[in-house]
């Protein structure tokens, strides 16, 4: 088992979970950086609480998933009162909540897991685009209603006659461009940062034009953070731009979205349909009209879910306290 504590050791906090699955890969790490280390955990009980001592000790801190949602108090509360604290690691990749930006404000280094839930995540927004383009919704209300329907009338438009936008190209929004050209998509990337090796987008532009390129979107996938910038990015202003018969993906964050601007262009038709994984107010409300808006297909937040999100997040962090060890550059760490 891991070294007892010693003050001149480093201190890592974990959930009671990460400290008894996985002391193994830490000791591991731990002896090839020469790190002298010590394990404190989170309580087994989610309502008690660590003494001011024992949350000195912490020098860095792993979030990790199995400690959210019913231990998030508990670690919270402990990192609060961590005056040694000097860095935290997430198993999320979004840190928009204030609860993550206070490290930054106290000094600590923070760094996140992008990328560790960017496959899943791409190929449940992917799933969504199919069950749009296929006109699942309508087969699935026939199917409820035990009624033998083709669709008739207009067949729905050829993919490879079609392009999509993406609006923001990190490593989910990458994946999901990946998967959309696979199916025959142009995609549109947009983007602060210039094109790199390894961008899977046709195009590549900066926000400031996103007006520019909307008319052409055929399906507008969200994948950017949440910022000043971001907020309300995709308003009344910016659906009259798409096409008629546009749709909306969103596995971003609800409030990129200016949400009754979306139901309105939902119900007048202007919006051909949307998958949402995100929606401003979370749990969304029994009473809210995305419930019952045909073409519309939601998900609980929860389109990462994954079986490999847990190993992905581990490795992130033990390549991060390997660097740690060694005063090398951290992987994903938050500067702004």
């Amino acid at each position: 088992m891991p070294l007892g504590y010693k003050p001149h050791m480093t201190t890592i906090l974990v959930s009671h979970h990460f400290a008894q699955t996985h002391w193994e890969a830490i000791a591991r790490v731990a002896a090839e950086a020469g790190l002298g280390y010590d394990i404190l955990t989170l309580p087994a009980d989610p309502e008690a609480r660590l003494s001011p001592e024992e949350c000195a000790r912490a020098d860095i801190a792993f979030f990790s998933g199995d400690i959210f949602p019913r231990y998030s108090r508990g670690f919270f509360a402990a990192t609060a009162q961590a005056p040694n604290l000097k860095w935290v690691h997430v198993f999320n990749a979004g840190v928009d909540n204030p609860v993550f930006r206070a490290f930054l404000d106290r000094g600590i280094r923070l760094t996140t897991s992008s990328g560790s839930t960017a496959k899943p995540i791409a190929q449940t927004a992917i799933g969504g685009l199919l069950m749009l383009a296929r006109r699942f919704p309508t087969w699935g209300e026939s199917q409820r209603r035990h009624a033998w329907e083709p669709i008739r009338g207009d067949p729905p438009p050829d993919l490879d006659s079609q392009t999509m936008v993406v609006l923001g190209v990190g490593a989910i929004g990458n994946e999901i461009a990946r998967l959309a050209r696979a199916i025959g998509l142009r995609v549109v990337g947009v983007r602060r940062s210039q094109r790199r090796a390894g961008d899977n987008v046709d195009e590549l532009i900066a926000p400031p034009d996103l007006l520019n390129v909307l008319p052409r979107a055929d399906w507008l996938a969200l994948a950017c953070p949440l910022t000043p910038e971001t907020r309300g990015v995709i308003n009344a202003e910016t659906l009259a731009t798409l096409p008629r018969g546009a749709h909306i993906i969103n596995i971003a964050r609800g409030e990129v979205v200016d949400e009754p601007a979306m139901i309105a262009a939902l119900r007048s038709g202007h919006l051909g349909g949307a998958y949402l994984d995100v929606v401003s107010q979370e749990p969304l409300p029994a009473d809210s009209p995305l419930w019952d808006i045909p073409n519309v297909i939601i998900s609980p937040h929860n389109s990462a879910i994954a079986a490999g999100n847990e190993g992905r997040t581990i490795e992130y962090f033990l390549t991060n306290l390997r660097r740690w060890a060694k005063g090398e550059a951290l992987v994903n760490e938050v500067t702004a």
